[in-house]
């Protein structure tokens, strides 16, 4: 872990359809040019994707801000950020 703080990649979840029995990889660093996904971007700081097995086929609300208190899905955090 870092004391670095995460780029907010987004102000607003990303809602995707995963696919049963997949494994997703969240970037948690905020940088990815493949949000909500890991592209490598991380390379260097602290941060390492966050590893989702999708159970089952359904819409899935991945963290675009990156501050969720559970990662990597979306716990409303966004709504609560500074907005500087």
């Amino acid at each position: 872990m870092t004391d670095e703080k995460p780029v907010v990649a987004s102000t607003t979840p990303y809602s995707v359809l995963v696919e049963a029995g997949k494994n997703y990889f969240w970037c948690a660093c905020g940088r990815s040019n493949s949000q909500p996904f890991c592209d490598g971007s991380h390379k260097g700081t602290g941060f390492t994707p966050v590893k989702y097995t999708a159970e089952k086929e359904e819409k899935v609300v991945f963290c675009g801000c990156k501050h969720t208190g559970t990662p990597p899905l979306c716990d409303g955090t966004h709504n609560t950020l500074s907005q500087d």
